[in-house]
């Protein structure tokens, strides 16, 4: 991976909570990826999960599948995705959280609800950031991601819901969370951001950020989004009411640095190296 962060993009980062980074993943990790995809569709790994469908098309997830496939592990810990997290972070070591996927094959009409990611995850801390790779081209008909720019300073914490009928999918009530406002049903009071994708392009961002997305209304083109989880220095465990058990470790204690074989290191700066 040959992509140089920019100052312009950890501006934007830092502004907007989500940026646009174009032709991140070059062919080659494009092509194991893609191969790693078909074979967890025709054999899920044990965390699948296939999300509520309306009508034709199939919506197909999964996570930690870094644990039961080599080409997404190597391309969790081997791509340059780490070194740009620590970019972002400002940071002197980065863990892996985890890695999810999410397939809309074409006619999965069911859009992807309105949510900010950390309230669904055992962490806390402000680096905490995901890469979302498009393995398709990735317009408004076909699924693109949408953020509410800014919307990860807002310090507000939304109740998880299922996205689809697993046990996977289930989560406690938590009496610090609110509910999702509808964001559809106003949404010319949100400065809304969303951007068309080509293969390799990824979308940086934040936790917090709050976002979600269109059904795939093609019933040519898939929408093949894959996303890696990344931590830095002052992420710890948090097994709060709420987070997904999938997610929790075995052996950590509230307040724990994230350092584990579920949340293993994946990248160090010279200092942390050196120490």
């Amino acid at each position: 991976m040959t992509y140089r962060v920019t100052p312009a993009d950890i501006e934007s980062y830092d502004r907007d909570g989500a940026v646009l980074l174009k032709g991140v993943v070059g062919p080659e990790w494009l092509d194991r990826v893609a191969a790693a995809i078909e074979r967890d569709i025709e054999t899920p790994g044990p965390f699948f999960h296939s999300y509520d469908t309306e009508g034709k098309g199939r919506f197909h997830g999964n996570l930690r599948i870094w644990q039961t496939d080599p080409d997404f592990r190597a391309y969790c810990f081997e791509s340059g995705l780490p070194k740009l997290a620590a970019r972002f972070f400002g940071a002197s070591r980065v863990n892996l959280l985890y890695d999810q996927l999410f397939v809309k094959e074409p006619g999965t009409a069911q859009p992807t609800r309105w949510h900010n990611d950390q309230p669904y995850w055992p962490v806390r801390g402000w680096q905490v950031m995901s890469f979302w790779l498009a393995l398709d081209p990735t317009t408004a008909e076909n699924g693109r991601l949408e953020f509410v720019r800014g919307s990860h300073r807002w310090d507000r914490w939304f109740q998880p819901e299922a996205f689809g009928k697993t046990e996977v999918n289930t989560y406690d009530e938590n009496p610090d969370y609110e509910t999702m406002p509808d964001i559809d049903a106003a949404r010319g009071d949100y400065d809304i951001v969303a951007w068309d994708m080509e293969p390799g392009d990824v979308i940086a961002f934040h936790a917090l950020a709050v976002h979600g997305a269109g059904g795939n209304l093609r019933d040519d083109v898939r929408r093949r989004g894959y996303t890696v989880r990344y931590t830095g220095d002052d992420a710890r465990f948090d097994p709060r009411p709420g987070t997904a058990k999938a997610l929790w470790a075995d052996g950590l204690k509230e307040g724990d640095r994230m350092d584990c074989d579920l949340y293993p290191v994946v990248w160090r700066g010279e200092a942390a190296s050196a120490a």
